[in-house]
């Protein structure tokens, strides 16, 4: 407990320093800087985060907004991207797919698309899936939400965090007044050899506008540090693999009147993923061998839908409503093409498909209005959604006719793993209601805003009996029950606005709120079944609890995109956490001897605390420097162990100069070193040493004056640094550690054409 506490310490220390010397520096430089060097600012040539509003759902203390130019700007074309170069303390976890905020990932992070959740596919057999179905370059802006609060409006999902991003609209197209404009985009990236392209088009016909938009990107494998290219279990280098990237979205809106826009989207996401292992699975001369073992993975999402915004200020009853109908497919298909040449020769291969189809609607509307001397923002919403779920499992091999006894023997005896053309879960419909209300309350002038909010969520996921499932090889006994629920996600924030536009800083306010958030169990955690007699199984729980937390954040943010920047402490204490153990043990009753039974539960107990801190400061004309830093710790108090998925503590620091012609930016991204791991969970925490990595970009405009043209070329990890992602490393490692190391130095260049 002594170590916590002093660790935290010593993190809210640095974070404090970080915040408190960005004031005095400000008040340093302008006292000493002519009077007319800060009207010559010129900081729209350094895109600066927060010049967009989140959106209302996500608007809070703890949520930054990073626009499409500071996107362009960062080179910023993947959720790793992000991390490494704008937000400290989040990682993309590209073991199973996901985001991690504060220390939590997979399903306890939401990820919405024009405020239309993306479901967390989880392949019963791999323990992967994936919420990043979308194309950067067709994105208008993304919201990160850090910690649970956003529990009271986006409901389930939210533990963590969560991840809002809106695709581009005409209007981010068309520009200067004119009535079309069109964006071009292509470029080369080292991390993956991957060559990218993007093209979007939009017009205004009266009340008419159109937009459409197009992006590819293809690429091989994501390179590492690791120089052994050897066959088998002492390779370092990753497997060999390529990659095809597509996307199109497409959006129609029109305006009637002044007040009522009606619109209509299409979107289509696919992806394909092929690797030629290299690893463990293979050897020269055994059963599976170089060149005869390919996986892949194919992710395809579609989505149609239909919106209606009305903005009115002062209309008799709401000044604004929006609302979302809309219908959603998510495939993914886990792919394995190989040949055995030992055991049982011939042809293998396995064709794990899960498929989620949506049904929803989103709304919400927004009044303002005084009462006495109090001033109101409510905002008023509901979510329905409507989901089916199917997964199966295909796939050919040249095992023989099960035997009578249920289990293979002597030379067939590797069949007894063979599970396929079946289902590994049964079909399950889901169901979600959810109802929710908030209100900024002003007071004294608005200098102090109180807004308690609640949301009410009501969920079920009913499981339907296919033969597929009943007549799998893991052989479940009649079909499970249903898993239904209900949840308040209550939540209170308070702001004071201690300065109003004070000379050396626009606004200081202090910040507290407290927050309760749930996450339900996945359909995996709930029915997920793999496995058989005599080898081992992987059971889900229906019994299984929603997950709870009930969190506070405390802090102080001040001054605008010129120099501003805030400061926070959380802390969130979560009940009912799902985690997966060893439920019995191998050999155990002679039904389960390779492995036994791996199941999951809920722990009544675990916390994670923590300090953030970002700022910025344009110190000169042109000038800006910005900075953030995360520090978390986590731990399971019900074992009284570390939490795996907690990253080290993290900063970065960038400066960057920019003009209407050209522009550069030097940043580094740190990391402490991470020894707090639990070596009792389902693998090993992996400890990671400390890093430091110097990325460095320059763009140039060569004709601002006749035409939008920019090059932009960035080189990254410019020292060829070796280093380990903490969250990023599986608990299970059957590689040596270079195998799981972080790409060395990379280069991305741009070319970009707007009109």
């Amino acid at each position: 407990m002594g170590t916590n506490g002093s660790g935290l310490r010593r993190g809210v220390a640095l974070g404090a320093l970080m915040l408190a010397a960005a004031p005095a520096l400000a008040q340093q430089q302008r006292n000493s800087a002519p009077p007319a060097a800060t009207e010559q600012l010129q900081l729209d040539q350094i895109n600066v985060q927060g010049e967009r509003e989140a959106a209302p759902l996500l608007q809070g203390p703890t949520t930054t907004t990073t626009t499409r130019a500071e996107l362009d700007r960062q080179q910023v074309q993947s959720l790793t991207d992000l991390s490494n170069r704008v937000e400290a303390g989040i990682t993309f976890n590209r073991q199973n797919g996901s985001l991690n905020i504060r220390g939590l990932d997979g399903a306890r992070v939401l990820t919405t698309i024009d405020g239309i959740r993306q479901p967390f596919l989880i392949d019963t057999r791999i323990n992967r899936a994936g919420t990043n179905a979308f194309d950067f370059d067709s994105l208008s802006s993304l919201d990160l939400l850090r910690g649970g609060s956003g529990g009271a409006t986006l409901g389930g999902g939210a533990l963590g965090g969560a991840l809002a991003v809106r695709t581009l609209d005409p209007e981010d197209i068309i520009r200067n007044g004119r009535s079309y404009g069109a964006l071009a985009k292509t470029g080369y990236d080292s991390t993956d050899r991957a060559w990218f392209g993007s093209a979007a088009a939009a017009a205004r016909m009266g009340g008419t506008s159109v937009l459409l938009q197009g992006g590819f990107r293809n690429g091989n494998e994501i390179d590492s540090k690791g120089n052994d290219k050897s066959i088998g279990a002492t390779r370092t280098a990753p497997n060999p693999a390529d990659f095809n990237q597509y996307s199109f979205l497409g959006k129609i809106y029109q305006q009637v009147g002044e007040a009522h826009r009606f619109g209509i989207t299409g979107e289509f996401f696919k992806r394909a993923d092929r690797i030629q292992t290299r690893t463990s699975t293979v050897s020269l001369t055994g059963n599976f061998r170089p060149g005869a073992y390919q996986t892949g993975e194919d992710v395809e999402r579609n989505r149609v839908s239909l919106t209606y915004d009305y903005k009115q200020p002062g209309g008799l009853l709401i000044d604004e409503a929006h609302a979302n109908l809309y219908w959603q497919r998510l495939k993914r298909n886990d792919l394995v093409s190989a040949y055995r040449y030992t055991s049982i020769v011939g042809p293998y291969g396995r064709d794990n498909e899960n498929e989620q189809t949506a049904y929803g609607f989103n709304g919400h509307v927004i009044k303002n209005l005084q009462t006495g001397g109090l001033s109101h923002r409510v905002l008023l919403g509901t979510e329905l959604r409507m989901s089916s779920l199917k997964q199966y499992s295909s796939g050919v091999d040249n095992c023989p006719a099960r035997p009578a006894s249920g289990s293979y023997t002597g030379a067939f005896t590797t069949c007894n793993n063979l599970f396929t053309n079946q289902s590994d879960q049964p079909d399950i419909d889901g169901r979600l209601v959810g109802v929710y209300v908030q209100d900024e309350i002003g007071l004294l002038e608005n200098r102090l805003r109180v807004t308690p909010g609640v949301r009410f969520d009501w969920y079920e996921e009913k499981p339907q009996s296919t033969p597929a499932y009943s007549a799998g090889g893991s052989r479940p006994v009649g079909l499970p029950p249903s898993s239904s629920d209900s949840a308040w996600s209550p939540r209170i924030r308070l702001e004071y606005d201690i300065l109003k536009n004070a000379p050396w800083v626009k606004d200081v306010t202090v910040f507290a709120q407290w927050a309760k958030s749930f996450r339900a169990p996945t359909a995996d955690e709930l029915y997920g079944r793999f496995g058989g007699p005599s080898t081992y199984l992987r059971a889900g729980n229906p019994l299984l609890r929603p997950e709870e937390g009930n969190g506070v954040d405390v802090g102080l943010r001040f001054g605008d995109k010129q120099l501003g920047g805030s400061i926070t402490y959380f802390h969130t204490s979560y009940r009912n956490y799902i985690e997966q153990y060893q439920q019995q043990a191998a050999g155990v009753g002679g039904l389960y001897p390779q492995g036994g039974i791996v199941g999951l539960r809920n722990i009544p107990r675990a916390e994670i605390q923590g300090v953030e801190v970002n700022g910025q400061y344009g110190f000169a004309p042109n000038w800006l420097v910005r900075g953030s830093f995360a520090y978390t710790r986590g731990r399971n108090k019900t074992d009284d162990i570390f939490l795996n998925s907690i990253p080290p503590m993290q900063g970065i620091v960038a400066i960057a100069y920019g003009t209407d012609r050209w522009g550069a930016e030097v940043s580094a991204k740190m990391a402490g070193k991470r020894d707090d791991v639990s070596t009792v969970q389902a693998g090993t925490g992996f400890k990671a040493p400390g890093y430091t990595i110097f990325n460095a970009s320059a763009w140039w405009r060569p004709m601002p004056e006749i035409a939008d043209l920019e090059l932009q070329i960035g080189v990254y990890n410019i020292f060829d640094r070796k280093y380990w992602d903490a969250a990023n490393v599986p608990l299970s490692r059957p590689q040596p550690r270079d195998y799981y190391s972080e790409p060395g130095r990379t280069v991305k260049a741009t070319l970009k054409y707007q009109f």
